[in-house]
């Protein structure tokens, strides 16, 4: 596998608020009970989260009474973020839209029929003949899934550009009235942002720097569907999270990491930089113990998480952007996982 990752651009909202004024502004009325703030205090402040962006101010999401306001302003919201960083991604790429073969959109938190990237579209003047996958459903893994099925079209259109763009805007899933762990714990992890990754083919004349995706391995556990997810109701979106994810990443994720390396001839050592999504403190710690790593391997997930948060499917991609820049030869390795549940691995060398 050969497809170039030559771009990544990435966009967060204006709106910065610290973990601290978070859960200030959310405990009257999603903690009401003097317990129950106790709680949510505690959760909040054992996430090594330093701050947050989001696209309104934190006092203005007690006026989000329902799906329909949440998904209207996901819209409004959502466009501005992409359409930001896929120009910018194309700009420092040294493309033009109407440049852009192939569009691979991914979001979990709004959705949409025409999905967001037809407006993308139209906002970026790309071609009529322009192929389309938006993605709903991926979750946290969907800006790896991203690069790995858009590196997949690759392979049979080697001389063309694509485009991988995540947008999620967690915030505006705030659920009110529910009062259960993962509720508590998905205020105070989640937060807005957006991610635009320029792929080429192996033919294109741009494919000479980069990163190439070499390998690619996907996992889908059977019997794993209610930890990690949405329940979708009246109210919008309902945080799914159990327990058993860390688990889960502790048991599998070496072997299937070993799996993807030992195909291409490799093992772990000689991996140079590790490209985690910053799911969680209880994550990144089940990532790092599972390889028997340092938690300063993952240092720029870490930092991603404490500076942003859990952006969901855009997060990775941040983590991405901030370790672009590598010597030659590197070789790393991006992962995240998502609801199914579901893992996602890509294997990356720098050129």
């Amino acid at each position: 596998m050969s497809a170039m990752i030559i771009q990544v651009q990435t966009s967060l909202p204006e709106h910065v608020h610290s973990q601290s004024e978070v859960t200030a502004a959310l405990a009257p009325r999603l903690a009401p009970t003097d317990g129950a703030r106790a709680v949510l205090e505690r959760l909040h402040s054992n996430t090594k989260i330093e701050q947050r962006h989001f696209v309104l101010p934190i006092s203005e999401y007690t006026d989000i009474e329902s799906f329909t306001k949440a998904n209207t302003l996901f819209a409004q919201h959502a466009l501005a973020l992409v359409e930001d960083c896929t120009s910018r991604a194309l700009e420092k790429a040294g493309l033009n839209a109407a440049e852009v073969d192939h569009l691979f959109f991914t979001t979990v938190t709004g959705v949409g029929a025409p999905a967001l990237d037809v407006l993308l579209a139209a906002r970026m003047g790309f071609r009529s003949d322009l192929k389309r996958i938006p993605s709903f459903g991926l979750g946290c893994a969907g800006g790896a899934a991203g690069i790995a099925r858009v590196a997949d079209y690759l392979l049979g259109d080697p001389k063309a550009v694509a485009l991988v763009v995540s947008v999620e805007l967690c915030s505006l899933t705030i659920q009110w009235e529910d009062r259960s762990m993962a509720n508590y714990v998905g205020t105070g992890i989640f937060g807005d942002g957006a991610a635009a990754v320029v792929m080429v083919g192996n033919e294109h004349p741009k494919s000479l720097t980069g990163i190439t995706v070499k390998a690619t391995r996907s996992t889908l556990y059977s019997d794993t569907e209610s930890l990690i997810g949405w329940k979708i109701g009246a109210s919008g979106l309902s945080l799914m999270l159990e327990a058993g994810v860390p688990e889960m990443i502790m048991e599998h994720f070496a072997d299937e990491v070993d799996v993807l390396l030992g195909q291409q001839g490799l093992s772990r050592e000689d991996i140079d930089v590790w490209i985690a999504h910053p799911g969680g403190p209880k994550i990144l710690e089940a990532f790092a113990s599972s390889l028997d790593l340092a938690d300063s391997d993952f240092a720029a997930s870490w930092d991603v998480m404490a500076k942003a948060g859990n952006m969901s499917s855009a997060a990775v991609l941040h983590v991405l952007s901030g370790l672009y820049q590598q010597p030659a030869s590197t070789i790393g390795v991006l992962f995240a996982v998502g609801p199914g549940v579901s893992l996602e691995l890509v294997l990356l060398e720098w050129t």
